[in-house]
């Protein structure tokens, strides 16, 4: 289940892609299939351990294009052990809102990134976000839990004082905001209510079959009720200098 969009977000073959905070590496996997120099990095180091053991399966499986490269890492997104300019896009997907420092962050992908590079960031919605902690407390006030809900504008406003260029936004996952409400509401860790059980069956469904009605039904609502807001922005080239 992506929440970027590779239509909105053209990624060529070859390029070098940063997955920052990749956690399970669904979007890592996406750029590798896509035949990208992919670097997922994640501080979790469990996690990372299995995203290496996926991109070595698909490497087995002949999924990734020739030339297609993949390394999982462990890191720290405030101290990216990266030169300037590596990378030609990087990927930060439902991770800004755990993190305290976002500024720092985002300096540090600006950092990282080339000029002309693309930059896509997914974050939750302020609306459904914003029923899940009137639900729940438990919903985010957890260790490494939410500790902040953008605004688009607000989000925004970060990015172009990073030094990006937005040029495009969307919401996605429209469908997943009935979901984490009921969770909400049930409680979180609940996962044998009846109402939970059954709308994740639906999920469940929906993510292998991809029905037309459900793909329709998802594209409607995602303007109202998308859990998730995605950003896309690029990062400027620096204007020519006249040495004369």
């Amino acid at each position: 289940m992506l929440t970027v969009d590779f239509s909105r977000f053209p990624l060529a073959p070859g390029d070098r892609v940063l997955d920052l905070g990749c956690g399970a590496g669904r979007h890592a996997f996406e750029c590798y299939r896509r035949g990208a120099q992919v670097v997922a990095l994640d501080q979790n180091g469990e996690e990372i351990r299995e995203v290496a053991k996926w991109f070595a399966a698909m490497k087995e499986a002949g999924e990734a294009p020739e030339g297609a490269t993949a390394t999982a890492m462990e890191g720290d997104a405030l101290a990216l052990p990266f030169p300037d300019e590596s990378f030609d896009v990087v990927i930060i997907s439902e991770v800004m809102e755990h993190i305290p420092d976002d500024k720092g962050v985002l300096a540090e992908m600006v950092r990282v990134l080339k000029p002309g590079g693309r930059i896509a960031i997914t974050v939750p919605r302020y609306g459904p976000e914003k029923v899940c902690w009137t639900l729940s407390d438990a919903y985010h006030e957890v260790e490494g839990g939410h500790i902040r809900i953008y605004k688009a504008d607000q989000l925004l406003a970060r990015i172009r004082e990073a030094g990006l260029k937005p040029y495009g936004t969307h919401h996605a996952h429209a469908l997943h905001s009935p979901y984490w409400w009921l969770k909400c509401a049930f409680g979180v860790d609940n996962d044998k209510a009846l109402p939970v059980r059954a709308y994740h069956k639906l999920l469940v469904w929906d993510i292998m079959k991809k029905p037309l009605a459900t793909r329709v039904a998802e594209q409607a609502l995602n303007p109202l009720i998308g859990k998730s807001f995605v950003a896309y922005a690029t990062k400027p080239h620096l204007p020519a200098v006249d040495a004369r």
